[in-house]
């Protein structure tokens, strides 16, 4: 293959039917007596034929030259290499409706491995990041930081009242329908199996879960229900597991709602190790959604929002130029939840 041809500003003024001095201006960000038109031609040729040599003042070029990009970032605790299959589904929904668009998706990392200087360094002089997507609920502290780069965030399953928008399920709806349909199903105890604790988005689920039971004049035992730092397999398990000891109590719950499909996973799982029949000598339902629980043996009831469409919806909010701050209003999108009724419950015997 033979030398690549060097592009020079005397390329571009000609192949434009230009002056060099003008294509030097424009490449040097001056717009003062340039027309708007002739300024935005002269970047596209430029950027387009891959002229960038040392000095060049990228910033300045106009927005639309540049790669689009949608960054994201993960809440403390979580990787992409370590992520759950509930933020994967929500990744899936965002970069494809994303590429469609026309734009990428940057992850920056995870809110404990950026810190001031890195943060800088992604949003330094002439980016491309048209906004950034949380997965999950950050600091108030890094928010705040982020806010001085960016004023387009959008939080998908977590909510920074008064700091940013943010899209999540309808989580009362989701265990109203869950705990409806044990209800129905014959179930009057029901426990609890919680993960992420701490963080609203477990708060509100474990708050649904006794609003539900409220509803329909159910108890809410809480020596039932069992709390977790993580809301992983392993914790379902171990959750599980810690209260074998009690399973033989008159009073045992006969059904169990947990936080999330990996944790009514490891309890189906503790379960099972233990002798016991799932869903014939207790039910296990999860407070969320995806493909997850149809894939699972036996396939899990769960209920919530689609997480392909939350990244989806997530993307458009930052794509569609609706993000613009206008007093300090702030966007919060609420998506349905549906029940999806799988193999772990059933009736009680």
């Amino acid at each position: 293959m033979g030398k690549k041809k060097r592009i020079s500003q005397q390329t571009i003024a000609k192949e434009l039917g230009v002056s060099q001095a003008l294509v030097s201006l424009t490449l040097n960000g001056q717009k003062e007596r340039i027309s708007p038109e002739t300024y935005q031609r002269i970047w596209d040729y430029a950027i387009g034929a891959g002229y960038q040599p040392k000095g060049i003042k990228i910033e300045n070029s106009p927005t639309d030259t540049r790669t689009r990009q949608i960054g994201v970032i993960m809440r403390a605790g979580v990787q992409v290499h370590t992520q759950g299959s509930y933020f994967s589904h929500v990744m899936h929904g965002l970069n494809s409706t994303a590429l469609d668009a026309g734009y990428t998706t940057a992850i920056l990392g995870s809110e404990d491995s950026l810190d001031s200087a890195r943060l800088s360094r992604f949003f330094g002089p002439g980016h491309a990041i048209k906004g950034v997507i949380l997965m999950g609920q950050v600091e108030e502290r890094f928010l705040t930081e982020l806010q001085q780069h960016t004023p387009r965030i959008v939080a998908v399953s977590a909510r920074h009242a008064g700091f940013c928008h943010s899209i999540i399920g309808n989580e009362p709806e989701a265990l109203k329908s869950i705990v409806q349909h044990l209800h129905e199903s014959g179930h009057e105890r029901i426990g609890w199996l919680g993960g992420n604790v701490g963080l609203s988005r477990h708060e509100t689920r474990l708050t649904g879960l006794k609003s539900a039971l409220a509803h329909f004049n159910l108890k809410h035992d809480p020596r039932y229900d069992v709390l977790r730092v993580e809301g992983d397999r392993a914790e379902g398990t171990e959750a599980m597991l810690s209260l074998m000891p009690l399973i033989d109590r008159s009073d045992f719950p006969t059904a169990f709602v947990t936080y999330n499909i990996s944790m009514a996973i490891g309890a189906i799982r503790a379960l099972q190790h233990a002798g016991k029949h799932v869903p014939a000598d207790c039910s296990i339902a999860a407070a969320d959604f995806s493909e997850t629980a149809s894939k699972f043996t036996p396939r899990i009831t769960s209920a919530g929002c689609d997480p392909l469409e939350l990244g989806q919806r997530a993307a458009g909010m930052i794509m569609n130029g609706s993000l613009e701050i206008s007093d300090g209003a702030y966007s919060d999108l609420v998506l349905p939840s549906r029940l999806h009724i799988g193999d772990s419950t059933g009736p009680t015997s």
